[in-house]
């Protein structure tokens, strides 16, 4: 929804016709998209009520409701949102003198209709359910290591709402989160400083229109008419939930150590071809060699073969490619490893790798500070692949050995 869907509604709202190579136009594609959809989130959701919750009740997991837990768990749960929730939450109504309040990406909020005593009509407010705080709340158990009780953080607010919006009746809320497009179209060929214009993509990015409004089941009607005019969408670009709205919010419960629930921990093997008992340089130059990730190991072929070439005195200069690097990744510290030894680092960034465009230029940063010559990319182009190469002086002479992937 973010990429496709954004630009091919971008393409309808600018009048733009052309046809798909199976001939359909934009707006036959996003109904055909919407179409091939619904039955797929109808089948998550029944996955996730039908056979996920079961499962986990059979394992003493529960997910539960506000009128499922007992006093002494509901007493913990109103502790909890005075102390951790409610500082957290910023309640904001629409009235003539508060505008609509802007909703970022894939933010969980609620929305509430509220009866005021000087106005006649309902006002809309909208809390946003900080990302800081877990969705899933644990409760107190008599036997922690085998029973878990969970509520969703939501149903606690919601029960607390009241401490909200003080002198104001609650008609009604709705759960509910947006989906923003961020397929920007940036011209990079004639920009004169790509990581200028990187940046300012991101900063577009986060204002991006909204191209889908999710909400949960049995919705308000009057919040989500008011949403979808506040919001400039169409019935169409709206999705009813009888699930969950965000299912990676089941991190804490996906955290319990209940080792027979998950997989089994793989461990990759080591590359045929890759003696430990030498240098990986040795082992490449009598033979090229074929490394199928992930079943063979990253660390002990890619990664070993930058760190070895980082700390040989026989390697004079390295060269390679980045399109997606991570928070955490354990290439750069061999990379500035190698330039403090005085060794020449070239090493090509891509700044488009979509969504990991922050990642790649805080590392391109770094880099630079290490005195690594770093490219951002090539104007016009994506660079996917995945190469290094590390020129050495052997015995016999200046050789280039190289990965790619």
């Amino acid at each position: 929804f973010m990429k496709r869907v954004g630009g091919l509604k971008r393409q309808v709202a600018v009048g733009i016709g052309a046809l798909s190579p199976d001939g359909l136009s934009p707006r036959q594609q996003l109904v055909t998209i919407r179409r091939a959809l619904e039955p797929l989130l109808k089948e998550r959701e029944r996955i996730f009520v039908d056979d996920v919750r079961p499962a986990l009740l059979r394992e003493s997991v529960e997910l539960l409701r506000w009128e499922e837990l007992t006093d002494v768990e509901r007493q913990f749960a109103d502790e909890y949102f005075e102390q951790k929730v409610f500082p957290l939450l910023t309640p904001l109504s629409v009235d003539s003198g508060h505008p609509f309040p802007f909703i970022s990406n894939l933010s969980i909020s609620l929305g509430f209709s509220l009866a005021h005593p000087d106005y006649e009509d309902p006002l809309f407010a909208r809390v946003k359910v900080d990302p800081h705080v877990p969705q899933w709340i644990r409760l107190p158990s008599e036997s922690p290591h085998t029973s878990f009780r969970f509520l969703n953080v939501r149903e606690l607010i919601i029960q607390n709402a009241d401490t909200l919006f003080p002198k104001m009746k609650i008609v009604s809320h709705m759960p509910f989160r947006v989906t923003r497009n961020v397929d920007l179209d940036v011209d990079d060929e004639d920009a004169e400083d790509l990581m200028e214009l990187i940046e300012e993509e991101l900063r577009q990015r986060r204002v991006g229109e909204v191209v889908r409004l999710e909400h949960g089941a049995n919705p308000d009607p009057w919040i989500l008419n008011f949403l979808i005019e506040e919001l400039d969408l169409e019935r169409d670009d709206v999705f009813e939930s009888q699930g969950l709205l965000d299912y990676t919010g089941l991190e804490p419960i996906l955290d319990l150590d209940l080792p027979r629930l998950k997989f089994q921990r793989w461990a990759p093997v080591l590359p045929a071809g890759l003696s430990e008992e030498h240098s990986i340089f040795t082992s490449i130059r009598n033979q090229d060699v074929l490394v199928h990730h992930p079943y063979e190991s990253f660390a002990a072929s890619v990664e070993r073969f930058l760190r070895e070439a980082a700390h040989d005195p026989k390697v004079l200069a390295i060269k390679m490619t980045m399109y997606r690097v991570g928070q955490v990744t354990p290439l750069i510290p061999h990379l500035i490893r190698a330039a403090d030894e005085g060794k020449q680092v070239v090493c090509l960034v891509e700044l488009k790798a979509r969504f990991d465009e922050k990642n790649n230029i805080y590392w391109a940063q770094e880099l630079e500070k290490a005195g690594v010559h770093v490219v951002y990319g090539v104007p016009g182009l994506k660079t996917h692949g995945k190469t290094m190469m590390a020129i050495r002086q052997d015995n016999d002479g200046v050789r280039a050995y190289v990965h790619c992937g």
